[in-house]
C-alpha cells in the first residue's frame, strides 16, 4: 500500500514536470514575440477541396435534381451537369464555361502526404536493411577469411562515413549507374547504412549464445544451417529485439535527410509549408508530433513482441 503511495506521488510530480516544461515553451514563445497561429495547422493535415464544375453548353437552367444541374441548351438539348453543389439558381442564363457548381472532396494535406512518404520509405528501408544486416552479420562470424573480411569492410566503411554523404553518393553515383528512381535510392541509402549497424546487432546475438549449445547440437547430428534455424536464431533474435527496435525507429528519423534529394517526405513537406506560411513553430511543432506518433507506435509494438517472445520461454 504504501508502495502504491509512493508511485502516485512521483507519477504526479513527472505531470507537474511535462506542464512545466509545456508553460515554460509557452513564456518563451512570448518572449520573441511570436503570433501562435494553429488554427491553420489541420489543413496542413486534411483539408476540402473543391473542384468547379462548368456549363458545357449555351441555354438556361431548369433545375436542380439527383445530384446533377439540369441545363437546357439554346438547341432544345437537356445536359445534366453533375454538381453537389449549385451555384446557379433556376432560370439562370449561363454560357460555355460558366461555374454552375462545384463538387467537394477531403484530401490528404502536405504534412500527411509527406508522413506517408516518409512511411513508405522507412519500411521498404527496414526490409532491406534486415536482408543486408543479416547477410553481412553471418558473414562477420563467418570462419571463411574471405566473407569476414568483406563483412568487417563494408560495416567499417559505412560506420565511418556520414549518412548524408552517402546518400549523395548512392544517388548521384550509384542511382545514376543503374537507373535508380529519386524514391529507391533513398530507401537503398538508408538500408546499406542500417544494414552495417543491423550486422553487428544480429553478430552480437548470436555470439552471446553460449557455445556448448552448438556443440550440443552438433553431437546429435544436425548440421549448420539446423543448428542456427533450431537453436541459435530463436533465442539470438529475443536477444537483439530491442536493439533492432531502436535501430529501426533511428532509420525513421534519419529518413528525414532524403530531403536532400528532393524526396518529398515529412521533413521536406514541412520546409515547404513554412517556405509559403512564415509559421515556423506550429510546423516544425507539428512535424515533430507525427515523428514522434510513428516512432512511439513502434516502441509500443516493440515493448508488446518482447512480452509475447518472453511468454513463450
Amino acid at each position: 500500500m504504501k508502495k502504491k503511495k509512493n508511485t502516485l506521488i512521483w507519477n504526479i510530480v513527472f505531470v507537474l514536470v511535462v506542464v512545466g516544461i509545456g508553460f515554460s515553451i509557452y513564456k518563451a514563445s512570448l518572449r520573441v514575440n511570436y503570433s501562435w497561429n494553429w488554427r491553420a495547422v489541420p489543413s496542413y493535415l486534411v483539408y476540402k477541396d473543391q473542384v468547379e464544375i462548368d456549363s458545357p453548353v449555351n441555354g438556361f437552367v431548369e433545375g436542380y435534381e439527383s445530384g446533377a444541374v439540369v441545363v437546357k441548351s439554346t438547341d432544345g438539348k437537356v445536359y445534366k451537369i453533375k454538381a453537389d453543389h449549385p451555384t446557379v439558381s433556376k432560370g439562370a442564363v449561363v454560357s460555355v464555361g460558366d461555374e454552375v457548381g462545384y463538387n467537394s472532396s477531403y484530401k490528404a494535406g502536405p504534412l500527411l502526404m509527406g508522413l506517408y512518404m516518409t512511411i513508405k520509405v522507412s519500411i521498404a528501408s527496414i526490409i532491406m536493411a534486415l536482408v543486408i544486416g543479416f547477410i553481412a552479420g553471418l558473414m562477420r562470424i563467418s570462419d571463411n577469411p574471405l566473407l569476414r573480411n568483406l563483412s568487417i569492410l563494408y560495416i567499417e566503411l559505412v560506420r565511418g562515413t556520414p549518412l548524408l554523404v552517402q546518400i549523395f553518393i548512392v544517388y548521384f553515383f550509384i542511382g545514376t549507374i543503374f537507373s535508380m528512381t529519386r524514391f529507391f535510392a533513398g530507401a537503398f541509402a538508408l538500408a546499406v547504412f542500417e544494414g552495417a549497424y543491423i550486422a553487428e546487432i544480429i553478430r552480437a546475438g548470436i555470439q552471446s549464445i553460449p557455445r556448448g549449445q552448438t556443440e550440443a547440437a552438433v553431437a546429435l547430428g544436425m548440421n549448420y544451417y539446423q543448428v542456427m534455424r533450431y537453436i541459435i536464431m530463436p533465442q539470438a533474435i529475443k536477444r537483439v529485439l530491442p536493439a533492432l527496435a531502436g535501430q529501426f525507429i533511428s532509420l525513421i528519423k534519419d529518413s528525414s535527410l532524403l530531403s536532400v534529394i528532393s524526396l518529398t517526405e515529412l521533413t521536406k513537406a514541412g520546409r515547404e509549408i513554412v517556405s509559403s506560411t512564415f509559421s515556423p513553430f506550429e510546423v516544425w511543432f507539428s512535424v515533430a508530433a507525427l515523428y514522434f506518433i510513428v516512432t512511439y507506435t513502434l516502441s509500443l509494438l516493440d515493448r508488446y513482441l518482447e512480452r509475447r517472445l518472453a511468454g513463450n520461454e
